[in-house]
């Protein structure tokens, strides 16, 4: 703990939250909410699904109020310490914030709405019927900020020993030891970013589809299941570059006059500021006209050889391909309807003579992926703080699929190992 201040050491709390993290996992698995090889694969979700039940775990052992986490003692003669909004280093009080929100809650739900939550996490189905739709909003919040932990990069380079911590618990029924496959993603702010010397506009590109296709040399093979052979990434490639071009541009754009609240956490926190660029780019894309086409389930992809684009359905892609699609067409009719259910309410407000007329949902969607939960250690921005939540919590469930695909967009290797290169003509420098 630092004399000064009285805020405890970021690297002591960071140490116990991962000593909690795969004891959690651990727990996980032995109550068989989280299977073997679920721990051992690579799939993006398993980044937020871990953090998401650290902090369930915590929120059930909690005898504090206002609600504190017990930490592990550095040594065994050290006395005891709690984490509390008092000693939190200010890096985690947005997150400590959020989580002592959602302890109430969880507590005073009955055992098997609780088992229901931690099932819900984990995205298994719940057991009850009906099931409590609370334990629905409850999940959203805890996923919501197990997205902000996932995207330190202190986490990432952490979480493959949690995960093996896990796995080697116990004897798995093969008799095999069985390995996690996850790595880290790529960290992009030191290819982005070599110089970084104040916040300078780059020249770009125009954002049409043409110019940004230009911009970079042609794909070489990969060893990966998209590989030259299956022109299907290609398109949803440029597509999503296509958006993250429009999104970049109104970053730089509105430098001057009118920040973009990501302009400064590009200076300040580039890979979160890649992260909430990406997934903005799949909202781009989910509300384009004429790009996502959710009656006939397909895409209208950007293509530089096919005027009008080249329509591309889920069956006429490769196997490993079709989820990707599935949820960015769901993200995209979901994101449509929402908008439309905004205007709505909007035009109903207007003619009934309301003055405070209702905040957008989308809007609120945009400002969680914009802000997350917690900006330099505080809860996002006033919108977010003092937002109209329903039980279910919509806006944050939402933020977080686009956010999951975000995760997972990231991780697919046709895409990231050229996605340095958009951000690098288009981006803004910190």
């Amino acid at each position: 703990m630092s004399p000064s201040t009285g805020k405890l050491d970021e690297e002591y709390v960071q140490n116990s939250f991962h000593t909690y993290l795969k004891s959690s996992l651990t727990q996980a698995k032995v109550e068989k909410l989280i299977e073997d090889q679920v721990l051992a694969s690579a799939q993006a979700d398993l980044m937020i699904t871990g953090p998401a039940l650290c902090l369930y775990f915590a929120a059930l052992r909690c005898t504090t109020n206002p609600p504190s986490v017990p930490l592990p003692r550095a040594t065994k003669s050290a006395p005891p310490l709690e984490l509390s909004p008092d000693n939190c280093p200010p890096a985690f009080l947005g997150f400590l914030a959020v989580w002592a929100a959602t302890v109430p809650r969880i507590q005073g739900l009955i055992p098997q709405d609780q088992h229901d939550l931690a099932r819900i996490i984990c995205g298994l189905e719940p057991v009850a019927i009906p099931p409590n739709s609370e334990c629905a909003g409850i999940a959203a919040d805890l996923r919501a900020v197990a997205i902000e932990i996932s995207q330190r990069r202190t986490f990432q380079d952490r979480y493959a020993s949690d995960l093996q911590a896990a796995l080697d618990a116990g004897a798995s029924s093969s008799g095999l030891k069985v390995k996690t496959s996850f790595v880290p993603p790529p960290l992009y702010s030191d290819q982005l970013f070599p110089e970084s010397s104040g916040y300078e506009p780059k020249k770009f590109a125009s954002p049409s589809s043409s110019s940004v296709l230009s911009a970079f040399p042609s794909r070489t093979p990969s060893p990966t299941i998209l590989t030259q052979d299956t022109p299907e990434i290609d398109f949803i490639r440029e597509t999503l570059y296509s958006a993250l071009a429009v999104v970049l541009e109104h970053i730089t754009a509105s430098r001057d006059h009118n920040p973009h609240p990501l302009a400064r956490l590009f200076k300040y926190d580039p890979p979160r500021a890649h992260f909430a660029a990406v997934s903005l780019a799949i909202l781009e894309v989910a509300t384009m006209q004429g790009i996502i086409l959710p009656d006939q389930n397909a895409i209208m992809c950007v293509s530089a050889r096919e005027l009008g684009g080249h329509k591309l359905t889920p069956d006429t892609c490769p196997e490993p391909l079709r989820p990707f699609m599935m949820e960015l067409i769901a993200i995209g009719r979901d994101a449509q309807v929402m908008q439309d259910e905004d205007n709505e309410a909007t035009i109903k407000a207007i003619e009934r003579g309301n003055e405070d007329i209702p905040e957008p949902r989308f809007e609120r969607v945009q400002a969680i992926i914009t802000n997350g939960v917690r900006v330099s250690g505080v809860i996002a921005d006033d919108r977010c703080r003092t937002r109209k939540r329903s039980v279910e919590g919509r806006a944050v469930a939402f933020a977080n699929r686009v956010n999951a695909l975000g995760l997972s967009i990231s991780r697919i290797k046709a895409f990231r190992d050229r996605e340095k290169e958009v951000f690098d003509v288009l981006g803004p420098r910190p």
